[in-house]
């Protein structure tokens, strides 16, 4: 299953490349995601980045890991994970997550992952 990670609110494309540096630290994503730029505007530096893409073998790792970065944000950012044709989607964003405790945030993270795991399981039935 791929999910594709977008991202909305205060600098959303430095939050989406930050995001893509956090996961590429993650040993379990490694090699599975890929920064999707788009070429940037006449007179502008560099692409712009659209989303990330993460071809997913555990939901668990990334779900666990896009809480953990959302936790220590800032700025306000909405994370929005889409799958498939439909596109199916969850969004998470940064200021329900900053002020959770550990309990709270690893509820976060379990109910984050049971949203991909649903979406895996009715991508499985549709092919």
């Amino acid at each position: 299953m791929d999910v594709r990670l977008s991202a909305e609110g205060d600098n959303s494309e430095a939050a989406l490349r930050d995001l893509y540096g956090w996961l590429a630290q993650e040993p379990g994503l490694r090699g599975r995601i890929q920064l999707v730029e788009h070429e940037a505007e006449p007179g502008a530096l560099g692409p712009v980045a659209d989303a990330i893409q993460v071809a997913l073998g555990s939901v668990g790792v990334l779900a666990t890991a896009l809480v953990a970065w959302l936790h220590i944000r800032r700025s306000e950012i909405t994370v929005k994970l889409s799958r498939g044709k439909d596109e199916s989607s969850v969004e998470v964003t940064a200021k329900g997550v900053r002020g959770l405790d550990l309990t709270a945030t690893r509820a976060l993270a379990e109910e984050l992952l049971e949203s991909l795991q649903r979406a895996e399981l009715e991508g499985a039935e549709e092919s």
